[in-house]
């Protein structure tokens, strides 16, 4: 009987198997940023185990509220900083050199095929658009994590996610996600990994493969649907994503992207592995898309949705604020102007997406259109800084989340693309670039 992508992670990465289904996973990663990661570090300090497994293997960054906002937020990072500092970690990312933690770590070539990864946020299931293993876990197994090196898992059954049709103009992979969410509802993929597959993320005949960029997008909500994990099988476009890591020009891991390819090909699904379940959607139908009301599976058309007001727009977060979104969403926006009703504002998602939209000149762009342009952060996405709404105020956001409260005390949140958000923002309500 043939293997998934996760059980052979399983297999491959297993340490000890104490009781019952329990497999505590040795870990290739331990991601952490200052929301999380100062509460373990004090419990560990306060047990005398102010220790780490492996520096090398963890990955720091401040990115929820940077600049700090106040003097809570400060003390974060300063815990952070300190504990850094102690522990000669090299690859901490401060601000000014920072990012969302699920697009700067990506960025820096920090996920492969086949990892373990962990961290203290709900989202980390995004890695596993490299075939990677990849989960949130809370302030204890992150403690167990950073002091040595393991985690402890019940091993998931898989969903097999089938995307299958050719997506439509004007359709991107926000849409797609929100479509499956739509369709298994927010509880679909509980204790499972969705596992992604199809002529949409694969491509096929016609069907180009989707970017990584956009399987980024799709695994960075697969928790909103109740997912552990979410992955793609790694394949060409992974291996040209990590070249630079990967190659001779980086770490000389291959000799050629070929070998690359022969080497990942291992960390893919069996062709007769069992599934939990199989979901088939064809995507060929979908239209561009917005959450409704408070719950990510409650979806409808923005055509169905034409006119209704939005008092702002949000682009940027782990989701939707990289180059392929600030690409898309400035080719809406030039030589336009967002309605004078609407407060816009853009987050690039790391320091290099910024200085290379700059070079490309899409900051531009979106200045010219009336938006606020940020340096990167998560602060909007969860209603800390750089864009809280107000009670009874309506935002328009790439984010993931449109939970009661999200973005601020009484505000509303319809998740949609960038290309989306953008023509919502021309019109002052709810539109499609076409609408324009």
């Amino acid at each position: 009987m043939g293997k998934t992508l996760a059980e052979k992670i399983f297999d491959a990465h297993v340490a000890d198997r104490p009781f019952g289904d329990t497999w505590v996973l040795r870990l290739d990663r331990v991601l952490c940023h200052e929301i999380t990661t100062p509460i373990a570090i004090n419990d560990l300090v306060s047990k005398n185990l102010d220790q780490v497994f492996d520096k090398t293997k963890l990955k720091v960054v401040i990115d929820h509220v940077s600049p700090a906002k106040d003097s809570k937020t400060a003390q974060q990072g300063k815990i952070l900083r300190d504990w850094v500092r102690r522990h000669q970690i090299k690859d901490f990312f401060d601000i000014g050199r920072n990012g969302v933690c699920h697009a700067i770590f990506p960025e820096k070539g920090f996920v492969r095929p086949g990892y373990t990864i962990i961290m203290g946020d709900s989202h980390t299931c995004t890695h596993g658009a490299f075939g990677a293993f990849a989960a949130g876990v809370g302030t204890t197994d992150m403690e167990v994590g950073i002091l040595k090196g393991v985690c402890a898992f019940r091993k998931p059954e898989t969903l097999r996610i089938n995307l299958n049709g050719k997506l439509s103009k004007g359709v991107y992979a926000k849409d797609v996600i929100l479509a499956i969410i739509a369709k298994i509802g927010v509880a679909g993929a509980t204790d499972t990994v969705m596992e992604l597959r199809g002529p949409v993320i694969e491509g096929a005949d016609g069907v180009p493969a989707l970017s990584m960029e956009g399987r980024m997008t799709i695994c960075n909500m697969a928790v909103e649907a109740g997912a552990t994990s979410g992955v793609c099988m790694p394949d060409s476009v992974t291996v040209d994503y990590l070249w630079p890591f990967i190659g001779p020009a980086g770490e000389k891991a291959y000799a050629t992207k070929e070998a690359a390819l022969a080497d990942y090909a291992r960390w893919r699904s069996d062709d007769d592995a069992v599934y939990a379940g199989v979901v088939d959607i064809d995507c060929s139908g979908l239209e561009p898309s917005a959450t409704v009301d408070y719950k990510p599976d409650q979806v409808k058309t923005i055509r169905s949705l034409k006119g209704k007001r939005v008092d702002q727009v949000y682009i940027g977060s782990c989701t939707n604020g990289r180059m392929e979104d600030l690409r898309a969403a400035a080719a809406v926006l030039k030589g336009r102007k967002i309605a004078d009703t609407v407060r816009g504002i853009v987050s690039p998602a790391t320091t290099e997406v910024y200085t290379q939209a700059l070079k490309e000149g899409l900051i531009q762009i979106f200045l010219d259109a009336g938006f606020c342009v940020t340096n990167a952060t998560c602060g909007a996405c969860l209603g800390m800084s750089n864009g809280v709404l107000a009670e009874g105020e309506v935002c328009a956001s790439t984010t993931n989340r449109n939970f009661y409260g999200r973005m601020g005390k009484g505000g509303m949140v319809h998740l949609m693309s960038p290309v989306s958000a953008a023509a919502t923002a021309i019109a002052g309500s709810f539109a499609n670039p076409e609408d324009l």
